[in-house]
């Protein structure tokens, strides 16, 4: 009886362990603290918001709030986090086609690509993305077409 009951606390002190280890894992902290939501703006002709008076790469898009840090994009459900990293693979699309004008703080390496275009994610992203975009640019001409 006493084994038993000593077998069932250390699984519960396990589980509750583990529990709390999953949580530290999701939560990250990206350097941005904002009180109250930012003000956003629209990126012309795009679904993406941005908040020009935020010092990062601080994005809405379809209820979430995104943002881009050292080359890791974070997703969170409100304008304060928790912040969860996302793997490349799991960015929404019209995120990964914001022209790099609307990066409050792009890279480094961004400060010679054209304004008004999207980043070069092929790099990061792999070839995928960059085989996803043309085959949306190609359905776009051919519905235009019709």
């Amino acid at each position: 009886m006493r084994r038993k009951m000593i077998l069932g606390w250390f699984v519960v002190a396990t589980l509750v362990g583990c529990v709390n280890l999953a949580q530290a894992q999701v939560r990250v902290d990206i350097g941005i603290h904002l009180r109250t939501p930012p003000q956003l703006v629209a990126v012309p002709s795009s679904p993406v918001m941005y908040a020009p008076s935020v010092a990062g790469n601080f994005f809405f898009y379809a209820g979430h709030y995104y943002v881009f840090r050292k080359g890791v994009w974070h997703m969170g459900p409100r304008h304060d986090g928790p912040w969860a990293v996302i793997e490349p693979g799991f960015v929404p699309r019209p995120l990964l086609a914001v022209p790099v004008h609307y990066y409050r703080m792009p890279p480094r390496e961004w400060k010679r690509w054209h304004a008004a275009a999207a980043p070069r994610w092929e790099p990061a992203y792999g070839r995928r993305w960059e085989e996803r975009r043309e085959g949306v640019r190609e359905e776009r001409h051919e519905a235009v077409r019709r």
